[in-house]
């Protein structure tokens, strides 16, 4: 049997999904029973039976710094998919974010050496990848600097340096390290933010840009990780880099609203960061333009996913196609049914 921590989310409903219908005996853990919809919304895009998907799981209400509640969980477990994690990039929740995705991370490694689990997938994320030197595109092999990284980034790298502490007590393990995830169903965080935002209409859109990649080209590879005799060992999953105006401009054609014009520039971004700190300090809500935030903008990335590629013998989805997708969902969700 199969353990799938992160269930609820993004990449763990996907995982879900692709583990059922590969006839895959799946335990899943689950902190909240309001949670559990948002997967059966994420099945109905792909099911005409969605119910019948999920009932096939067998759901423990579990909580990952609750070791506890763990135990019942790992019974009868041999691979475990660790997608579980808190995300958040402003520093008020350094604290916290340690608590979820570093000592969390430990737990379940802890519980996967103490069951002698057979193999561990941890998702990470490309910010723990080092910054690529010389224009080049960032590899597995970069050299990790902490400076000018966000708070998220920074527990993710030491999460997994838990998970290469198991790896040293003989625990299997593979670590991915996505881009920006596409996918539908959450259009409130994450990549979901991007359908909501073009959604709206405005004329600015962000510098630079970064990697991205599909949900079901992250979910494939890691089922395909974990079915093979690779261990110990990281990969970048990124199926295009491009900039903000790039994915945006594509996102409004097909939600048939004006694609962005006007470049944010630096001085705005300034000002939007004051702003957004004022918000934050008034209203108690999270930071969501930090002084990490603005650096990374002003001095995108990309990435190099030639090593899973290579191992693995795939292609990437194109990014137009999950584009599509993602876009036609969002409006059958948040337009069609105004």
């Amino acid at each position: 049997m199969v353990l799938v921590t992160g269930g609820t989310g993004l990449v763990g409903s996907h995982l879900l999904l692709r583990l059922v219908l590969s006839k895959v005996k799946v335990r899943a853990i689950y902190r909240s029973v309001e949670k559990l919809g948002d997967v059966k919304k994420v099945f109905s895009y792909y099911e005409e039976a969605p119910e019948t998907i999920f009932n096939q799981i067998e759901w423990v209400k579990g909580d990952i710094l609750d070791v506890p509640s763990l135990e019942s969980a790992f019974l009868d477990i041999e691979q475990v998919y660790h997608a579980a994690a808190l995300i958040s990039f402003d520093t008020r929740d350094f604290k916290k974010l340690r608590k979820v995705n570093v000592e969390g991370t430990a737990n379940i490694v802890n519980m996967c050496i103490h069951h002698k689990i057979r193999k561990l997938c941890y998702v990470s994320t490309i910010g723990t990848i080092g910054r690529s030197i010389g224009g080049k595109e960032a590899t597995e092999s970069n050299d990790w600097n902490e400076l000018h990284t966000n708070v998220y980034a920074l527990t993710k790298y030491s999460a997994e340096m838990e998970v290469w502490r198991g790896s040293q007590e003989n625990l299997d393990v593979v670590i991915v390290n996505p881009g920006v995830i596409l996918g539908p169903g959450f259009w409130n965080s994450g990549s979901g933010k991007l359908f909501t935002t073009v959604n709206e209409g405005y004329s600015y859109y962000p510098p630079g840009g970064t990697g991205f990649v599909s949900v079901t080209d992250v979910v494939s590879v890691m089922t395909l990780l974990m079915a093979s005799t690779i261990k110990n060992d990281r990969f970048i999953l990124v199926s295009e880099n491009l900039t903000y105006k790039e994915i945006m401009t594509s996102i409004s054609h097909i939600l048939g609203r004006k694609p962005p014009k006007k470049e944010l520039k630096k001085w705005q971004l300034e000002i939007g960061r004051y702003f957004d700190f004022l918000k934050t300090l008034f209203t108690g809500k999270p930071r969501t333009l930090t002084k990490n935030s603005v650096y990374s903008l002003l001095h995108p990335e990309t990435y190099n996913s030639e090593k899973v590629r290579t191992v693995l013998n795939i292609s990437f989805e194109p990014l137009e196609a999950s584009i599509a997708f993602t876009s036609k969902k969002f409006m059958e969700d948040c337009l069609y049914q105004q």
